[in-house]
This record gives structure tokens, sequence and C-alpha cells, in this order.
């Protein structure tokens, strides 16, 4: 996995053995790793809680770490701020080793860069909804008109305007984790770690605050790390997932990775029954539109030498703030004269486009794809949220992305 810059979160072979036994352990693997938990525990007294973890997350990157009970993902995720001592490895925090902070340092990065929302609301009952999510600012020493604001602008921020003065149990599940959402976001922290923070939720409201959540997080740029035994809400809100099993991560990538390439055995079994056209995303199967563009300004002859070097029926033409401006029929510019000519000065009707250009996000499922793909022959244009063109999706690579799915 590349990345252009620093990394938020990056952790190095991270290891959590729970015992006394730790360095033994981890010093020789090689003659423990065959065992069950029960006879490693029976051997050693200790468990291994996760091992040989390594990961990086970006700034603003929603992750998730994803695994069934005892796989090592919150043990993992409590490693990042150190509520657990990794045994060994390292945990960066904007290239710095949280790992040999002394205590008061780590207090200050904690306080700083990062909140924790847990699967148990742990809001205090006999806290008004203000209080609860003032929690953090007060231990902070903020005073309290400037806690009560920041929690008021928090609370509004999760949908629960108008409940400040109420308490937690006038609430349902749902509003009662949006409460700790808010006190998690009022310290203003530049990481998440959530911990199964909707697992707790009937299916209809989960859904609700997945997708509340996802629009939540755009709007404040946030940096997340998310854990969860459900590999439908991982697929769902992330833009990578580490995929974990006894402790190990077995595999990492952005989701479609993991749907379209899933890695043989454990991974595969998770995968094979998913819906994958409702995970897949045009973002997913674009390709460069590099090839597939020109200036509206060029000629026809430039158009023509392009779409023949490229073998292209269709091309686009683009402005120069990269926005389609047409769609550009190979067979009907071949009729055409004058190939010095710039192809803004050829009438329009000399140049037509027999089909419309159809565009859509990045974050468009192969499902959506597919309905309008029905509806033409021309490639799918994927447009960033300015309107600039970010790729094209042809009906093949649909096709294609269908058969593997």
């Amino acid at each position: 996995m590349a990345y252009e810059t620093s990394p938020k979160i990056k952790c190095e072979d991270v290891w959590k053995v729970f015992g006394s036994g730790s360095e033994d352990i981890i010093k020789n693997w090689d003659q423990y790793k065959e065992m069950n938990k029960v006879e490693r525990l029976e051997k050693t007294g200790c468990v291994v809680g996760t091992r040989q973890a390594s990961f990086q997350v970006s700034e603003g990157e929603i992750f998730c770490l994803m695994g069934l009970s005892g796989s090592g993902k919150s043990t993992l995720v409590r490693c990042i701020n150190r509520l657990h001592e990794p045994s060994a490895g390292k945990v960066f925090i904007d290239n710095q080793d949280i790992t040999t902070l002394s205590d008061l340092e780590l207090r200050n990065v904690r306080r700083k860069k990062m909140g924790m929302v847990f699967q148990n609301f742990a809001l205090l009952p006999h806290r008004r909804l203000v209080n609860n999510a003032a929690l953090g600012l007060e231990v902070q020493g903020v005073d309290k008109k400037e806690r009560e604001k920041k929690a008021f602008e928090a609370l509004e921020l999760v949908g629960l305007k108008g409940w400040e003065k109420n308490y937690p149990y006038e609430l349902s599940g749902g509003m009662q984790q949006r409460v700790g959402l808010a006190r998690a976001l009022a310290t203003n922290p530049e990481i998440l770690l959530m911990d199964e923070a909707f697992s707790a939720l009937d299916p209809l409201i989960k859904r609700q605050m997945q997708d509340e959540f996802v629009k939540l997080i755009k709007k404040v740029k946030k940096t997340i790390v998310f854990v969860t035994h459900d590999l439908h809400e991982a697929l769902r809100i992330a833009n990578h997932i580490a995929i974990m099993k006894d402790g190990a991560i077995v595999q990492q990538g952005t989701p479609a990775q993991i749907v379209l390439n899933p890695a043989k055995g454990y991974v595969e079994e998770f995968v094979k029954d998913l819906p994958k056209t409702k995970f897949i995303t045009a973002r997913d199967i674009m390709q460069k539109p590099d090839n597939w563009v020109l200036p509206v300004d060029c000629t026809t002859e430039e158009l023509v030498n392009k779409m023949n070097k490229h073998t292209l029926r269709y091309a686009f033409l683009v402005d120069e703030n990269q926005k389609v401006k047409d769609t550009v029929d190979y067979f009907s510019f071949l009729a055409s004269n004058g190939f010095s000519k710039p192809i803004e000065e050829i009438p329009q009707e000399k140049r037509p486009s027999f089909y419309p250009t159809i565009s859509v996000s990045g974050d468009t499922f192969l499902e959506s794809l597919l309905n309008k793909a029905a509806d033409t022959k021309v490639p799918i244009v994927v447009n960033d949220d300015q309107g600039k063109i970010q790729g094209i999706v042809p009906r093949e690579t649909i096709l294609m992305a269908l058969q593997s799915a």
C-alpha cells in the first residue's frame, strides 16, 4: 500500500501478550504457533492477543480492523493509545513513537490527539447529556462555560440539538451512542478509535448510524480506526480494511480488493456469499482518463490520431478545468474534413454525440453502474465533487467486474 505522505498512524510488528512470559513467546514463536489458545495458555500461562501486526492509516481515512470474537482487533486498537501496553513493536502517531513516551507525555498525546468510542456507551446516568458530552473537556481542565459551549456544538453535530438537558435513560440506544460520539468529538481530537461502536444497536438503527457516521466524518475530517466483527459494516464505511484471525492480520486492502481478491481460506469464506455489486464502486474499477481525453481546442487530426493509437471508439473533450464538454464518436469524425481545424470550429451537427455523456461519482456502486451501462454504449465518466474527470469505466470493465463478483 503506497502513501504519498507520512501516515497519521503506523503500527510496526506490534505484539500484545498477556502474561509474564511474553518475551519467551515472541522470541520463540515458531515452537508455539501451532498450538491453539488453550494449549498455549496451559504451557506458558500466557494469552497472545495480537502478534506481528503492521498497518498504516492515512490522515482522514476510515481504517477498519475486522475479525471474529477473539481475533485480536480490540486488543490491537488499544495498543494504539496504549490502553494496552504493547509487548513488542512500535506505534507511531505523526511519526512519533508513542511506545517510548513517559506517562505524562502519553497523557498529553491522548488529550490532544485521540478520542475513543466504546461499544457500551459508558454514559454517566446521573449526568445530563451536555455534561456527559463535556466529560473529556472537564478532565482537560477546560472551564465550565467553554466546555458546555463545545458540548452543545458536538451534540448538535451528531443530531441531538434540543436534547442537551435530558438524561441518558430518556434516550434510545442509537441516541445514547450519538452522545458517546459527541463526547469524543467535543475535545476535537485528530484521531478517533472506535471499538464495536455500533454493534449493540438494532439492525435498522445500526445501518442509519453507519450512513450518518460516514457523512459526519467527511464533515469533521477525522482519522478513524474502526473495530468491527461485521464484514458488511467494514465494507460499507471503510477506505481500507485489515482482517484479523488469531491475533494476526491475514489480509488488508480496500473493500474492492478484499471482495474481488480475498486471501485463500479464512477471508475467502467470509466474502463468498456477499452481494459484491453492493460493495464495489466506480472508483475501484475505473481506468485513468489520460488515454480518453483531449482538450476542447485540439484539432481533429490530434483527436483521430490519439483514438487510433489507443483503439478507441469514443473519446471525451475537456475544458481547462478538466470538465467533460463533449463525447466524440470516432466514425463521425472520420467523415469530417479539415483535419487541421480546431474541433471547436466544426459545427456541432457535424460532430454529433450519438449518446449523451453519463457521469457518476467515484462512490457509485457496481449495481448502479450496471443499470447506467445498459442505457448507453459510451464509457461512463467518473467525476470528483467539483465535476472534474477522475476516471473512465468502459462497459467491458463492468462486465469483467461482474464476472469476478
